[in-house]
């Protein structure tokens, strides 16, 4: 069987009083898509900051390629991270620079590459996401879908073996939506990535996910695969699958009978 690329094991984080991962465990294995599910506050965007360094866990283990990013040096750290690319959830492009300029500033920052070499590296990244000739637009001329494929492009521009999506559809129409799933899809097939993709939006988890981890109140209540999650019994994940209320049942006037009695 094949090695994992990313190890978690055993994960806990609180914050302040709060525990917020209680014994995380799982195996990302390369070149899938493995998609972390779950409610907002369920601790899905916080394990995705563990994977890159961002938070340090109270306790437990994650390891990447082998090692360790909680006991790394600081000097193997930022040697994995560069094979590694991050899609934040609102694109994080900045304002004062071109498309171009959003895409090549890894290039420039951590390659010695020539600016002519970067300048190819760029528009053939910026093609891969649809944007061919938008090089020298600001972010501010684009819309939220085009912004979000030209985030795509950066995190993509130094060919990571590792691609991790925080929401990547959140804000958009669900065509536009789509069509980032789409693209996601093409891009595993084109540059050969393992992605890790934080998202609640079961749309997205059916066309993309190779496998699924639903996170709960800190924990893991689903691992596995589209057909396994098709299949669960499980009332927890029926409801995330059905897109059910807590309570469903809820009598209008008798909740508002209540509201007006405390």
């Amino acid at each position: 069987m094949t090695e994992p690329i990313i190890t978690v094991r055993d994960l806990h984080t609180s914050y302040g009083h709060r525990k917020i991962l209680k014994g995380i465990t799982l195996d990302i294995y390369p070149r899938e898509t493995f998609v972390i599910l779950g409610r907002s506050g369920c601790g899905k965007s916080t394990l995705l900051r563990h994977l890159v360094g961002l938070n340090k866990p109270d306790k437990g283990q994650i390891l990447i390629k082998g090692i360790d990013m909680v006991t790394a040096s600081e000097e193997e750290q930022n040697a994995l991270l560069r094979k590694m690319g991050l899609l934040f959830q609102n694109g994080a492009l900045f304002n004062s620079m071109t498309v171009g300029e959003n895409v090549a500033l890894p290039l420039m920052e951590h390659t010695p590459q020539e600016s002519s070499t970067i300048r190819i590296m760029t528009r053939l990244k910026l093609g891969l996401v649809g944007l061919s000739g938008f090089e020298n637009f600001m972010p501010s001329q684009l819309s939220g879908g085009m912004k979000k494929r030209a985030a795509l492009a950066r995190a993509i521009t130094m060919d990571p073996d590792i691609l991790l999506c925080d929401e990547p559809s959140a804000g958009l129409d669900p065509i536009v939506a789509a069509g980032i799933d789409q693209l996601i899809l093409k891009l595993k097939t084109a540059l050969r990535m393992t992605i890790v993709v934080v998202t609640h939006e079961m749309a997205s988890v059916f066309m993309i996910a190779d496998r699924i981890c639903l996170l709960h109140d800190g924990e893991i209540k689903f691992l596995g695969t589209q057909a396994e999650m098709r299949q669960s019994k499980d009332p927890y994940v029926l409801q995330f699958i059905e897109r059910r209320a807590d309570d469903e049942n809820l009598d209008p006037d008798q909740y508002l009978q209540d509201l007006m009695a405390e």
